[in-house]
């Protein structure tokens, strides 16, 4: 169990890392090349890469979860969970659970729990039991958790973290062709606004 939690403090390194740089050191978003396709026709992506692990990634939460509220309809916002290690593994189909079972009320939830509340649910049994005991069935839950439908998504979220070059959280990726993080701007609100201009210049553009 001590490994494992190890594992897990070694993520929580790689976080932190996306405050490391001021503006002063780095741009204020990163030009991907080649431009990444979009998984939804006919919409432009923002893709929030994260994990629960990543005390950053609590504390822009928020911000996202506001400015999601004032996207225009051609533009689809989706979170990415990352893992940079094996241990990290079970927060990803924690996220894709919640999505698939339409429990994204817990996905705050589970931030505050891990960060607030200082609950150790990075295993999958911890997982289930703290799903379970915010009523949701814990044998539908395990199910869906351990689903051919959940390792697809976990798949193509490795796929998507490589392609666009993530090596910290939280990152947001706008349209396929930008990155920008709290460590680029040196905020978290900064990072948001910067994410808000890019698709405003991209919408434009378009």
């Amino acid at each position: 169990m001590k490994s494992i939690f190890l594992r897990i403090a070694s993520s929580l390194v790689l976080g932190l890392g996306a405050l490391a740089l001021s503006p002063a050191h780095a741009a204020s978003f990163d030009t991907l090349d080649p431009v990444q396709p979009s998984d939804t026709p006919g919409k432009v992506e923002v893709l929030e890469f994260f994990s629960y692990s990543c005390p950053h990634c609590a504390r822009i939460e928020p911000l996202l979860e506001a400015w999601q509220a004032t996207l225009p309809d051609n533009v689809v916002f989706k979170g990415v969970p990352v893992a940079f290690n094996a241990s990290m593994r079970d927060l990803q189909k924690l996220y894709y659970a919640l999505e698939a079972i339409d429990r994204m009320d817990l996905h705050a939830a589970a931030f505050k729990a891990i960060h607030e509340e200082r609950k150790q649910i990075f295993t999958a049994n911890d997982i289930i039991d703290w799903v379970a005991a915010h009523g949701v069935d814990r044998d539908t839950f395990t199910d869906v958790f351990n689903s051919f439908g959940v390792q697809t998504k976990i798949r193509r979220a490795d796929e998507l973290t490589q392609s666009y070059k993530i090596d910290g959280t939280p990152s947001l990726a706008i349209g396929g062709r930008y990155v920008t993080s709290p460590s680029h701007t040196g905020s978290y609100q900064g990072a948001v606004d910067e994410a808000d201009r890019l698709l405003k210049d991209l919408l434009a553009g378009s």
